[in-house]
Order: structure tokens, then sequence, then C-alpha cells
């Protein structure tokens, strides 16, 4: 009899824990929802990157990565897969002038990353989706990606810049007060104002240029591009940012997040073919042409 209650205890136990919404976020997950939140996610785990770094004077240093952990925890709502802690280790050396800038070294940044993927797939997430929160990233991501033809892997690593839909960017080109920017800019501005408005200060957003002062044309053929055109860390101006700006934006970009977790669930192309790749990898000689 006990031993037919207690099996029936457990079913039960099992059938809540199944039925109950499970967190998206990993490091809010326990070890028994994190085995349900694999399953219920098909095995796609989202990395949301950005890094440590100064945004003018009126952005918290963290803007980066908040926004993409932002963005990835709305898609994650729309389209059920687990959002990996905040990563800020990205490249960041041209930030390092500034005061609470972290550059890790090139080794370090390589290394962390490719652990990181290998002990997600480790705990059964096969389809990791770096998205990307920072322009620093924008060479060192594909090239980490292409990086991963280097040996055999049983996971498939792609990254993403998130991005509105196109009739949300018409809107936006609508409602922008200013056409330039791209760094704590009206529009980055407005999207922490929309999550984290504690953390603006708005009134100092003019207190340093924001403008492009190319203090040498031939630094711009050399990594200190970035930093010859905008020593201040500050491109653009923000004076006119406003939450509903940024809310527009970031939920068309969550939504676009979405459909490529959908896609990425559904695809069965791409691991077929970097299994295919590896074998061909292998077995030059034996190579079969398409």
């Amino acid at each position: 009899m006990r031993s037919t209650v207690l099996l029936f205890t457990v079913v039960l136990f099992s059938l809540s824990v199944q039925g109950q919404d499970i967190s998206t976020a990993w490091d809010e997950l326990t070890a028994s929802d994190f085995t349900e939140g694999v399953k219920k996610a098909e095995g796609v785990c989202l990395v949301p990157i950005g890094v440590i770094e100064k945004h003018g004077q009126h952005l918290p240093l963290g803007t980066d990565v908040l926004i993409a952990r932002d963005i990835s925890l709305r898609a994650a709502e729309k389209e059920y897969c687990i959002v990996f802690p905040y990563y800020y280790m990205g490249q960041n050396y041209v930030a390092a002038p500034q005061p609470g800038a972290i550059a890790y070294s090139a080794e370090l940044l390589f290394k962390m990353l490719d652990e990181t993927c290998r002990e997600i797939a480790r705990n059964g997430l096969k389809k990791i989706i770096l998205v990307n929160g920072h322009g620093g990233n924008n060479f060192f991501l594909p090239y980490f990606c292409q990086m991963q033809m280097e040996s055999p892997k049983d996971y498939v690593v792609y990254w993403v810049n998130p991005d509105e839909d196109e009739e949300t960017q018409k809107k936006i080109r609508q409602m922008r007060k200013t056409t330039t920017g791209g760094h704590a800019d009206e529009m980055e501005s407005s999207h922490v104002m929309a999550t984290y408005p504690e953390l603006v200060k708005i009134e100092r957003a003019t207190s340093e240029s924001g403008e492009n002062q190319r203090l040498s044309r031939l630094g711009e053929l050399t990594g200190l591009r970035w930093y010859s055109q905008y020593p201040n860390h500050y491109a653009g101006d923000a004076k006119d940012a406003n939450a509903a700006l940024g809310e527009l934006s970031l939920e068309s970009m969550s939504t676009e997040l979405a459909k490529l977790i959908k896609a990425v669930k559904a695809d069965r192309a791409t691991p077929a073919l970097q299994d295919e790749f590896f074998k061909n990898k292998s077995l030059p000689l034996e190579t079969k042409a398409k």
C-alpha cells in the first residue's frame, strides 16, 4: 500500500513539474526544471553576449549585455528556449582607455567562449545561438564560428545580430530625432530607458561630444579606427531618447529572434551538413562532388 501511495505521489509530482511554467533563464532553473527545460527548448540555448565598457556619460557600463539579455528573454518567452546567464566576455580592446572597461586577452576570449559552448552542449543543448549586443564582436563571433570547423563537434553554433522587421524600422525612422550614432546614441539609450530606466542619467547625454572627430584618416585603416573617430566612446546624440522608441524596437527584435529560434529548432540540414563536413575533412580523397 505504501509503495502504491509513494508511486502515485511521484507521478503527481512529475505531472505538476511538467505542467508548470518553466523559467527560460538558465540561472533561475532548478536542476529538475533544467532537465524539463532542455526538452521543451528542443535543445536550443541563447547566449546573450556583450561587454563592460563606457557608453557615454549617461548609460551603464553593462548596456550591451543588458540589452542582449532582455531581447533574448523576450524572445524565449515567445518561442521557448533556455537563456544562458549574462556573458560579458567579448572583444573590447578599443574601450580599454575608458574607466570601468573590461578587456580580456584574445586567448582567454576564445577559450572561454569555446568552453562555454562545450559545457552548454554537454548539458544537452546542441543548438547554440550567440546573440550579439556589441559592435566589437562583429569580427570576433564570425571568426569563432569559422573556428568551429577545426574539429568535430556534436553541436552547432549560430550567431545573430538582432534587428527589427522592415515595417518597424520605418516606424523607428519616423520617430527618431537623430539619424547618426551607433553607440550610446538615441536608439541604444532608448533601449535602456525601456528596460532599466533607473540606470539612465539622460541629463548627462550632452556632457561630452558624440560626433565623429576624425582624428586620424590613416588611423581609420588600423585597429584605432573607432578610437580615432569617437575618442569619448560615444557616437550620436542621446538627449531625445525615450522609452516608447526603445520598447518598439526591443519587441520587434525579440519577435524576429523568436522566429530564428523556431527555425533553428527545425533545422536538420545544418547539423547533417556539419557531420558531412567533418567526415569529408577526415577523408578528403573520398569527398564526392555534389
